[in-house]
């Protein structure tokens, strides 16, 4: 018969009585044998009375000890110890590119192409010239960056802040400003490791759902009726679909954010290789806008650089929670990123990898489009399909040694669909491609059916 934990005993031990308070006692209880794996965990309306604190609190606490894989079961099964190794992972995210050894066309991971970025040996040469290289001042930012950036910054933001990458800046951002069972609205689909910040700090997503156009206004309107902290989306093109969000959809999201005091953050992954112009909310609302643009796919992804604008008190927020760590990004990198963005041929390059990528989008979609399946340009370096089962399609391009991302990486509704990378498209692959793609998207069954 399996053994319950003391009700009393356990309360006893948790002096915290908060989602954070209540998930850290019982996972060092766990983690120095206290609790022995199998244990049943008490009824979660018990643990809530026992401890004064609502039902919910409890059930936000085991959620996150269940995404640790500490904790597992639900409903009338109760909880129950799985496992005593808290180790916070990015499950989504690892998930991404282990497709074993057979893969030959590995479309998983939407990076650049090494071929389209631009020579980075004199923008380092020119970097290390840089006045306070080697310095240990925790500047925010580097004056060289920072008169680099401001011209082409989509508002007139207060404050910047220099990061190890777009995904560094998100996750200082969520590790700073959401606190566990905060609410956060995220579009659905979003970006994969997003997903798992906002789960390793125990938020409770919100999904928006969206459309060609972006984000739809009635739906943020309804969930942010939920008093939710922050709203977050991509603003120029979405990593997942390669939608970017129309004029007339900004007016109306800016319409009715304009009805709540919710932060706004802004996640421009693309960075310059979108063909959308830059944008942000932050030209109506700056007092509670964090932007982000990620410099990393036009100019290449070990320069691990971001910059982050806000307003000057949440960057101090930002920088000092920072300060536990890394404290600042090198200088080195910033000043070169400094000077790509200002030189001339540096920008060329940039445009023409733009105009390569679209041709190999558009490439693609043509081959599709000749075995049925048709489908709309939209921007990015991936492309979207929508298959009638992820888990048909997946099986079905590893069967042929094609590696894909499968929707649920980046999705929280039941929408079914595939991210297929056209970054290194060779063309030597395209028939055999869309051939692949088109019968794991269930178009050639629906074709057969029709006949």
């Amino acid at each position: 018969m399996t053994q319950t934990v003391d009700l009393i005993w356990l309360s006893e031990h948790i002096a915290e009585r908060s989602v954070k308070g209540i998930a850290l006692a019982a996972s060092t209880l766990i983690r120095e044998g206290k609790i022995a794996v199998g244990m049943q965990m008490p009824a979660v309306r018990d643990l809530a009375e026992q401890l004064g604190v609502s039902p919910a609190t409890v059930s936000a606490a085991w959620a996150q000890l269940k995404k640790q894989k500490v904790l597992a079961g639900k409903g009338r099964g109760g909880v129950w110890v799985s496992g005593n190794t808290v180790m916070p992972r990015p499950i989504r995210f690892e998930k991404i590119g282990n497709y074993g050894d057979n893969i030959r066309a590995d479309l998983a991971m939407a990076a650049p192409d090494p071929t389209l970025l631009p020579d980075l040996q004199p923008a380092l040469q020119a970097a290390l010239r840089s006045p306070h290289l080697n310095s240990y001042l925790r500047e925010a930012i580097s004056p060289l960056l920072l008169a680099a950036i401001q011209p082409r910054w989509p508002y007139a933001a207060e404050a910047f802040l220099a990061t190890d990458g777009g995904f560094d800046a998100m996750n200082l951002v969520v590790q700073t400003l959401v606190s566990p069972g905060d609410r956060v609205v995220i579009e659905d689909p979003t970006a994969t490791r997003l997903l798992d910040m906002l789960d390793n700090v125990g938020a409770e997503i919100l999904p928006l759902a969206c459309d060609e156009e972006g984000p739809l206004p009635e739906m943020l309107a309804a969930l942010l009726q939920k008093s939710p902290v922050m709203v977050i989306y991509q603003p120029r093109t979405h990593s997942a679909t390669g939608n970017s969000i129309s004029a007339a959809r900004q007016a109306a999201l800016a319409e009715t954010l304009a009805q709540s005091t919710t932060l706004i953050v802004e996640d421009d992954g693309i960075g310059d290789l979108s063909a959308a112009p830059a944008w942000s909310l932050g030209s109506l609302f700056p007092e509670r806008t964090l932007h982000v643009r990620s410099f990393s796919k036009a100019y290449g992804p070990d320069l691990r650089l971001a910059v982050l604008s806000a307003t000057a008190e949440m960057v101090r927020r930002i920088q000092a929670w920072r300060n536990f760590g890394v404290s600042w990004t090198s200088r080195i990198l910033q000043d070169s990123v400094a000077w790509l963005l200002q030189d001339v041929a540096t920008q060329e390059k940039v445009a023409a990898a733009r105009a390569i990528y679209r041709q190999r989008r558009e490439k693609m979609l043509t081959a599709l489009a000749a075995h049925g399946l048709t489908l709309p340009l939209r921007d990015g370096l991936s492309i979207c399909i929508p298959v009638a089962s992820e888990q048909y399609a997946m099986i079905t391009l590893a069967a042929r040694g094609i590696a894909v991302l499968p929707g649920e990486r980046c999705r929280l509704g039941p929408t079914q669909f595939i991210r297929v990378s056209i970054a290194c498209l060779q063309e030597t692959q395209l028939e055999m491609l869309a051939s692949a793609l088109a019968i794991a998207s269930g178009r050639e069954a629906r074709l057969s059916s029709d006949l």
